[in-house]
């Protein structure tokens, strides 16, 4: 067994690894107990396939993947910032009509 044999070997058990890890994510973003709880998985799930696009373009050799990693990241970050700002839109209006229910009971 060769050096290359290894290092093929490594890369393939560090992409199983994250398949699984992934996996996890998504039933975490699926079945989270609460918003947030699913926001951070949508974001783990985006930085696990970035790293799994940097391990093919190790793997491949090929530099223009890590270009396409970093799409991905600018993508990925945009995408977390667009949830957060959606979910405290609706905290927000939940939280003012939860309020409004309490001044007029009173």
């Amino acid at each position: 067994m060769n050096i290359q044999n290894a290092y093929q070997a490594l890369y393939i058990g560090a992409l199983c690894v994250l398949v699984v890890l992934v996996v996890l994510a998504f039933i975490r973003a699926v079945k989270g107990p609460s918003i947030p709880d699913r926001i951070v998985a949508i974001n783990m799930i985006g930085t696990q396939v970035m790293i799994m696009v940097g391990v093919i373009a190790m793997m491949l050799r090929e530099g223009y993947l890590v270009d396409v990693a970093l799409l991905y990241a600018m993508i990925s970050f945009l995408a977390v910032v667009v949830l957060c700002k959606v979910y405290m839109g609706v905290f927000l209006e939940r939280k003012a009509k939860l309020e409004q229910e309490g001044q007029k009971n009173a």
